[in-house]
């Protein structure tokens, strides 16, 4: 598959976006689901989440729907698997991941880290991997206590004004969060900051993702 943004497709490029929890997909790729949205005028989008109570629920549909604006063809789910019980659910996981192989054949698949140190991250990169062997796959990173970011071989540049609208619509959809001392505008645009500097982007920011296989 050929990801640019400056070409025209004549068909729609179809993105899956898989999230543990509610943020998870906007913490780690929003940015370039945003560049995505203004440069594919043809995107079909699949977003899962995997975990949501009532208001996270409701977070989570308000943040895709502004996350994917532009996006005319996208479907939002938001499912209820028990919050970091995630190894223990194994086998409905699995199942929920082979419906969703038949349903939807992505060219592109956001996805967890596989070294996350969060055990619902974590099993939600195996099973993407189990269950995808033969697709264009992202793993997007997620800031936390644990201190488990990597090092990304993929960069994807963005703009300084596209990072702010991603912190302050993290900021805006996720009210819930704000107690976290983590979860805020400065942490968000810092990552993005020290993405851009590792990989030398003229435009200063970038989201980092770790791509295990490229084929040419």
């Amino acid at each position: 598959m050929i990801l640019t943004f400056n070409q025209k497709r004549s068909s729609p490029l179809r993105v899956l976006c898989l999230g543990a929890h509610s943020d998870d997909i906007e913490i780690g790729c929003g940015g370039t689901i945003l560049r995505l949205a203004e440069s594919y005028s043809k995107l079909d989008c699949y977003w899962v989440v995997f975990s949501s109570g009532d208001e996270r629920k409701r977070e989570a549909v308000r943040s895709a729907g502004q996350f994917l604006r532009r996006v005319k063809r996208k479907k939002v789910v938001v499912e209820e698997f028990r919050t970091s019980f995630f190894p223990y659910s194994g086998v409905e996981l699995k199942e929920f991941f082979e419906k969703l192989k038949d349903q939807f054949q992505p060219d592109l698949i956001f996805t967890h880290y596989r070294n996350d140190l969060h055990q619902d991250h974590r099993t939600i990169c195996d099973l993407t991997w189990n269950t995808y062997r033969n697709h264009f796959i992202l793993e997007y990173e997620i800031p936390k206590y644990d201190g488990d970011l990597g090092s990304p071989n993929f960069f994807v540049q963005l703009d300084e004004p596209l990072c702010r609208r991603k912190a302050r619509l993290l900021m805006e959809c996720f009210k819930t969060q704000r107690n976290k001392h983590w979860f805020t505008e400065e942490a968000f645009l810092s990552i993005l900051r020290l993405r851009g500097i590792e990989s030398c982007q003229p435009s200063k920011y970038a989201e980092g993702f770790h791509c295990r296989k490229i084929a040419f």
